[in-house]
């Protein structure tokens, strides 16, 4: 009987425990823990079907917010962005031209990336927000074998440091068979090596002209162009750092981890801006190592006494260079020699004036000039229009 009895009492202990936990929670919404009042949702960016785009920021204690994007089609200062009774600051432009778009937002004087968007694209000192506007047959992403694009770290012992390249290997490069011509892809100031990756959708492109049967498989090199953090103004090294760590570190890398050739014939190199005065600057020096060379929105800086730094300080490129510029054996090597620059690019007189000095010592150097001025949107569309001339 006793035994019963404290049986009972144990099972009455309970059912009182569990009357007053029940009360309890259902008096109080259960903790959500690490995690704090939370604000609207909020969606950015958000491309609509008309290729309008909108953007979006939680700033309720904002007095101003503008969306920067230097590269969006009549954003070239920027967009006032209106705030809603909710917090949220809004803008939408468009219709936008198909393509990758950088930006970023200006909240109260400080710039800062989009909160609510995780695709981003580098530069050597800063991250910018991406958006992708799609309907360009030739870089949107299609249901076509794709190659892939590796982050590579490399010891540069010109540099003494680690370095940073990506490279672009085509579709069946992992099947382990055959070997690949090289292309060296160089990105412009102010830029890195992911630059081309990201923003310039370089492996999409290229994916989209091989299985199109337009572009021959090759692997691409897209190296970090700046050896410090870059400045637009301030002394230059006086040395080329970049052309040593190029050299004696880069291509010898290449060449001993990846399956390409190393001729003269399977050989390329291009460049957009910055990266198009370093491809003249190593290629024409070293021509006999390259067939193929592009240059994008550049020449050589200073030639008219102007661009990026100003006029040369010593003998001028050349001068520098006149015994290979007049060297006929290594002009007959050279299958390419590509230029294009925009009509509204502040370095076209620039590239007018490079491939004229070219032309006067006998180079066959193609020239074009196409609407738009010194943007990705220019750079993308040279990659489509230069790479399917490459290893043919």
């Amino acid at each position: 009987m006793n035994m019963q009895r404290v049986k009972i009492s144990c099972i009455g202990a309970v059912l009182l425990a569990t009357r007053i936990l029940e009360l309890s929670t259902s008096a109080q919404p259960a903790p959500q823990r690490g995690r704090g009042p939370q604000g609207p949702q909020v969606v950015s960016p958000e491309v609509s079907a008309d290729r309008r785009v909108t953007f979006r920021v939680l700033a309720p204690k904002a007095e101003a917010v503008r969306l920067s994007g230097s590269d969006i089609p009549g954003n070239g200062q920027g967009a006032e962005m209106k705030k809603g009774t909710n917090g949220v600051w809004e803008v939408t432009l468009g219709p936008i031209e198909p393509g990758a778009y950088r930006y970023n937002f200006n909240v109260d004087g400080v710039s800062v990336i989009d909160p609510r968007n995780s695709a981003i694209s580098e530069s050597n000192n800063n991250v910018w927000s991406l958006v992708y506007v799609s309907g360009a047959d030739f870089m949107d992403t299609k249901d076509v074998p794709h190659g892939a694009v590796s982050s590579v770290a490399y010891y540069s012992t010109s540099l003494k440091r680690f370095r940073r390249v990506h490279v672009y290997t085509p579709p069946g490069y992992e099947l382990g068979k055959g070997r690949f011509p090289v292309f060296y892809l160089l990105h412009g100031a102010g830029d890195c090596d992911e630059a081309w990756t990201s923003v310039g959708r370089a492996g999409f492109i290229l994916d989209n002209l091989i299985a199109a049967g337009k572009a021959k498989p090759m692997v691409i090199v897209m190296p970090a162009g700046h050896t410090s953090a870059f400045r637009f103004a301030g002394p230059r090294p006086a040395a080329d750092e970049f052309a040593q760590d190029f050299l004696n570190d880069i291509m010898p890398y290449v060449e001993k981890h990846y399956r390409v050739y190393a001729d003269r014939q399977h050989r390329a190199m291009a460049g957009l801006s910055m990266g198009g005065g370093q491809t003249l600057n190593i290629g024409i020096p070293h021509l006999d190592k390259f067939a193929y060379l592009g240059v994008y929105s550049a020449g050589i800086f200073g030639i008219t006494g102007g661009g990026p730094g100003g006029a040369p300080q010593g003998p001028s490129f050349e001068e520098q260079h006149k015994a290979i510029l007049d060297d006929a054996k290594l002009k007959k090597g050279l299958k390419l020699f590509w230029f294009a620059t925009g009509k509204d690019d502040f370095l076209v007189n620039t590239s007018r004036a490079t491939v004229e000095m070219f032309k006067k010592h006998g180079f066959s150097a193609v020239y074009k000039e196409t609407e738009g001025a010194h943007t990705w949107i220019n750079w993308r569309n040279y990659l489509n229009e230069f790479a399917p001339q490459l290893f043919q």
